[in-house]
């Protein structure tokens, strides 16, 4: 058994056919799920008894149940889940000027071994499907139905690398900015690589317009080895070829994510380092504010300290940004409510 939210349109247009079943009916059945959103198959009133019966063998809706959830005086919500096997992920709402934007977790557990970050914790214990990364779209679209809103933007951004589950992560979006699903629009949809270059690679080859994000937090190989491992294995100048190939390729601006550490990677001389690498490159800095861990000893810049560094980015020719703080007050960095919940042995 297997949650129906692993199927594309197309494999579903393909299962249907395969078993003797007008093609039409995938819109039905998609209609349905995406759009009535149905917790059960045989909720579908359209759909022969035949059929639903015959679909109930092999399928279910939702592989994901909420264990707790979270809200934050911002207004940001945290969702923890308990999958099928019984692993938590997390998924965190956020609210921005320009809508709702969901950050979704792509795997259980990381292994990227990054060392400021919480979702590192847990070592990688599998890949999620993209029936499970759909799932943590509809609990959050159904919970924002209650209010009459919409998520309006997803960012492949929470535990685990997305690039290092590529096939699965591909379906979900296919899935959600299909006009038959969620028809979240292609530009509103974000992936976040740590810097796995042959994802990145296969990514811009696919031509997709989805946006893609980059993991970066140091302008230098000794500073982001010490703090990335994967930097060891895809050092800076083998990442920047990469990006440079995706901006031939696809005409893109690429986000690169630059988390501000406190005394590390805040400095002046690593601000003039990080707009000598960018400069000239189809590219913007998004300065974040760090979620403090208790596992390590990594603290947040100060907020005068970051609009400094900000400034020198802007006065050196690179356009950056500095992203409001969210969800602070509730275990806000990814991976650490799912951390508690261990910790806790629940």
């Amino acid at each position: 058994m297997q949650t129906i939210y692993n199927l594309t349109y197309t494999q579903l247009e393909n299962l249907l056919e395969s078993r003797g079943e007008k093609r039409f009916r995938a819109k039905q059945i998609w209609t349905w799920l995406y759009r009535k959103r149905i917790t059960e198959l045989n909720e579908m009133t359209d759909i022969k008894k035949s059929l639903i019966e015959e679909l109930e063998k092999e399928f279910y809706i939702s592989p994901l149940t909420l264990t707790t959830k979270q809200k934050s005086k911002d207004g940001t919500i945290k969702f923890l889940f308990k999958t099928y096997d019984g692993s938590l992920l997390e998924a965190v709402l956020m609210t921005f000027s320009y809508g709702k934007s969901l950050c979704v977790t792509s795997q259980i557990g990381c292994s990227m071994g990054c060392t400021f970050c919480a979702s590192g914790l847990l070592k990688k214990q599998r890949d999620l499907a993209s029936g499970e990364i759909v799932a943590q779209v509809l609990y959050a679209q159904k919970y924002l139905d209650k209010y009459e809103e919409r998520v309006s933007n997803i960012v492949v951004m929470g535990t685990g690398e997305p690039f290092d589950n590529y096939d699965n992560v591909m379906n979900f979006c296919d899935t959600i900015n299909s006009d038959l699903g969620l028809a979240i629009g292609a530009r509103k949809i974000t992936i976040s690589t740590c810097g796995v270059v042959e994802g990145i690679y296969d990514f811009a080859n696919e031509h997709k317009q989805y946006n893609l994000a980059i993991s970066l937090h140091a302008p230098d190989d000794k500073l982001r080895s010490e703090l990335m491992p994967i930097n060891k294995v895809h050092n800076i100048d083998e990442l920047m070829e990469a990006l440079d190939y995706y901006s031939k390729e696809n005409n893109r601006r690429i986000t690169l994510e630059y988390i501000l550490l406190h005394g590390i990677n805040d400095t002046k001389e690593m601000a003039m380092k990080l707009a000598e690498l960018v400069k000239g490159r189809n590219a913007y800095i998004n300065l974040i504010p760090y979620n403090a861990v208790d596992e390590n000893s990594f603290k947040k810049t100060d907020e005068k300290s970051a609009f400094k560094f900000y400034d020198l980015l802007m006065k050196n020719g690179v356009k950056a940004t500095l992203r409001q703080e969210h969800g602070g007050d509730i275990d806000g960095a990814c991976g650490q409510l799912r951390a508690k919940y261990h910790k806790k042995g629940e």
